[in-house]
């Protein structure tokens, strides 16, 4: 007797898997600003086991210790390069909204 088969047999379509968006662009989602002032957003959600150093949160200015998940957020309009990504905690980038970074980046 040969063993259960675990796996789901290959189908017509080999190879060809549904993917949502945010896993096709490796885990980035694209976040379109609420009111229209905040502009667009690539996010990517950083996991605890992923957080690996301190970044400085620029909502509370508080730093945000490894193994914190957290939120790395750039602009998505295509200008600027990997110096415009911030490390959010993830409550403060959804507050976003309603308070303003304690300090500007330039």
């Amino acid at each position: 007797m040969s063993p259960r088969r675990n796996l789901p047999r290959k189908s017509a379509k080999a190879g060809h898997r549904d993917l949502n968006e945010a896993a096709a662009r490796g885990g980035v989602e694209l976040e379109y600003g609420a009111d229209g002032t905040d502009g667009d957003w690539n996010v990517r959600h950083v996991t605890a086991g992923a957080a690996t150093k301190a970044y400085r949160c620029p909502g509370c200015d508080h730093e945000i210790q490894p193994g914190v998940a957290h939120v790395v957020a750039w602009p998505a309009d295509g200008r600027g390069d990997s110096s415009d990504r911030r490390h959010w905690h993830t409550a403060c980038w959804r507050a976003r909204h309603r308070r303003q970074p304690t300090r500007k980046f330039l």
